[in-house]
């Protein structure tokens, strides 16, 4: 089960492997992206289903089965009812079956300081998102890079922007819009994801902690017993 699947390519990757999937994704456009993947790839194929729907939706909820696999990268913290939206969807876990996710990491003040400038950039008028997304993005990256040349490290900024297009698969300026568009935006501690989810009757399997801006990724199984 792919929560949010947004443009489909790992629901296109897990059928690829052989996996019976079901997508879906509270945003049209991602909607339609992904029954185009499907039409291209797997088009006769009844195993693999894309439907529109919301993780906060019960109705829509009480529709879909367990699933051996849960998965939603990078979504459940932009529903604006993060904590809910994992309840539903450790609920859609089968027995043994893993939970895999990805939470923002809480970085204390500059989590809310960027909270506050998404939901600035999120209420402007439509001309005025792109220069400001963009003169706030010069503005805080020349700043990071006057810190590190203090350092005598200006290739930690530098080196990651001249191979942007390389490492992401996009240019910087179009996931400059991306960031700033990503609203609501919540976050969380590494320590809090893992305790919460286990008094929900999971095992955590493994996982990666972010120390930055990112996400935490976490893999964890539901226990038997419930």
């Amino acid at each position: 089960l792919d929560i949010g699947c947004g443009s489909g390519l790992s629901s296109l990757a897990a059928k690829n492997m052989g996996a019976e999937v079901r997508s879906f994704d509270f945003d049209d456009a991602s909607v339609w992206c992904k029954e185009k993947l499907k039409s291209q790839y797997h088009a006769d194929d009844t195993k693999w289903q894309v439907t529109s729907g919301s993780i906060l939706d019960q109705t829509f909820l009480n529709s879909l089965k367990k699933h051996d696999i849960v998965y939603s990268w990078g979504v459940l913290h932009h529903t604006r009812e993060m904590w809910r939206a994992i309840d539903n969807s450790l609920k859609l876990v089968e027995t043994n079956g893993l939970a895999y996710i990805a939470i923002y990491n809480d970085q204390g003040l500059k989590s809310h300081f960027w909270w506050m400038i998404k939901w600035l950039y999120c209420h402007l008028p439509s001309f005025l998102k792109k220069p400001f997304a963009y003169s706030a993005w010069v503005l805080i990256t020349l700043m990071v890079l006057i810190k590190h040349t203090l350092k005598l490290q200006p290739m930690n900024v530098l080196g990651p922007i001249l191979n942007y297009k390389n490492e992401r698969g996009m240019s910087r300026l179009k996931d400059v819009i991306d960031w700033y568009g990503g609203f609501p935006f919540e976050f969380a501690k590494y320590d809090t994801l893992v305790r919460y989810v286990e008094n929900k009757g999971f095992t955590f399997v493994r996982g990666q902690e972010s120390c930055n801006i990112g996400c935490h990724q976490l893999v964890f199984q539901k226990n038997a017993k419930n």
